[in-house]
């Protein structure tokens, strides 16, 4: 999944905890994963811009799907539990 700030992703590493919060222009933000698993934190991808960064988290499939769904319409941050 890709996190709206690059430099929070820079952060994690293989086995941390994290909660995912979607932040959308209406409503207040909304956590989407709770206590979900890092996988992997892939390098700086080339051109990438301020496009955010990917991190790959270990969740339930409802969870999973949570996170495309969120994902498509939101800025998604996370938190170190």
């Amino acid at each position: 999944m890709r996190i709206a700030d690059a430099a929070t992703v820079r952060l994690l590493r293989p086995g941390d905890r994290v909660d995912v919060v979607a932040a959308e222009r209406a409503g207040p933000p909304r956590v989407v994963a709770e206590g979900a698993r890092v996988d992997a934190v892939p390098g700086p991808e080339e051109g990438a811009g301020d496009g955010g960064a990917l991190v790959v988290l270990s969740v339930p499939r409802d969870t999973a799907r949570a996170l495309v769904g969120a994902g498509a319409s939101a800025r998604l941050a996370v938190t170190l539990c």
